[in-house]
């Protein structure tokens, strides 16, 4: 199954079969090009292919010299690479323009988003601190802070893969808001159709930005308003949820349902969350009985709720969490 309009995110080329690796090789990752494509349409880079680099070709690792983290050639340290990834980072921003998120390979000098290993140039015998990021994806960061990012690595984890599809959903919507034209009464919907799941990320932080929206219609700079708020609302959907989190909310929804079930149905909802949150069943279990009543009591606050979809359910990501 295809779908239209699929949202645009960048990627190591090699991840998706492309032989771009400096043996020759790739690392394809089933999961992403036949699950995950079905919804997005992938930007394809590799950058030590892109600064002319052949395949094969000599391996390149990270080095810190004066603080500064290089990419040089392994064999020869004097061969060094950086400035080149960092132009080509540059130059591939008009391909960027308009992704929604980013899924890097793991462990790579241009690449890594985190834990790349770190060699010093002096040979000391020791082992390599576990602390770089690759200089393609540090230009990324720095260049898109908010931009969802992940290695594929990190995505066998239900809960980061969960979280880092939901943040591309949430990021492709704030990206439509603003390309029609941002007006304080969109400001206002959109923090309401996504309360609950900023309730389940934090609960300080959607109160804080609550308090924000309230100032839409009066403050002088909507767009400097909009801007400090998403950057709060991205810091937010970061953090990782947990079962007592979700629990929570699942409980404040089933609010909405007093009145309108039996006792008998109360009670069927409220063991449900409780096996949710001791981790017998899914999330996707009580978000299942949760749907189902509201479908029979439809609740207009609540259908608009992002919570309770916020992305396919053909991704099934909540039926691991």
């Amino acid at each position: 199954m295809q779908h239209e309009d699929k949202i645009k995110i960048g990627i190591s080329a090699c991840l998706l079969g492309q032989q771009v690796r400096f043996d020759g090789g790739h690392k394809h990752d089933g999961y992403i090009t036949g699950t995950l494509g079905l919804y997005f349409d992938f930007v394809p880079l590799c950058p030590e292919v892109g600064i002319g680099l052949g395949v094969p070709r000599p391996t390149l690792h990270l080095v810190r010299n004066d603080g500064s983290l290089r990419a040089v050639n392994v064999k020869d340290p004097t061969i060094d690479h950086t400035d080149a990834l960092s132009r080509y980072f540059e130059q591939s921003l008009p391909q960027l323009a308009g992704i929604h998120g980013y899924i890097l390979k793991k462990n790579s000098p241009s690449c890594g988003m985190e834990r790349v290993k770190v060699y010093t140039l002096v040979k000391q015998n020791l082992p390599p601190d576990r602390d770089g990021v690759g200089i393609f994806a540090q230009a990324l960061r720095e260049k898109f802070p908010l931009l969802p990012v992940e290695e594929e690595g990190r995505l066998c984890d239900p809960v980061l893969r969960e979280n880092f599809i939901g943040r591309i959903f949430v990021y492709h919507r704030w990206q439509q808001l603003l390309a029609a034209g941002l007006k304080a009464a969109d400001l206002v919907d959109f923090h309401a159709d996504h309360k609950y799941v900023l309730m389940a990320h934090d609960q300080d932080i959607a109160r804080e930005l609550g308090q924000m929206v309230a100032q839409a219609g009066v403050v002088d700079d909507l767009p400097a308003l909009a801007a400090d708020y998403f950057r709060l609302l991205m810091t937010a959907l970061e953090k990782r949820v947990t079962r007592g989190q979700h629990a929570n909310v699942l409980m404040h929804l089933m609010g909405y349902l007093k009145g309108c079930i039996d006792a008998a149905d109360r009670q069927e909802m409220l063991d449900t969350i409780h096996q949710y949150r001791h981790g017998y069943v899914p999330l996707v279990v009580p978000i299942t009985l949760l749907k189902h009543h509201f479908r029979r009591h439809p609740q207009p606050y609540i259908e608009r709720q992002h919570y309770l979809n916020p992305h396919p359910k053909e991704l099934m990501l909540r039926n691991q969490l």
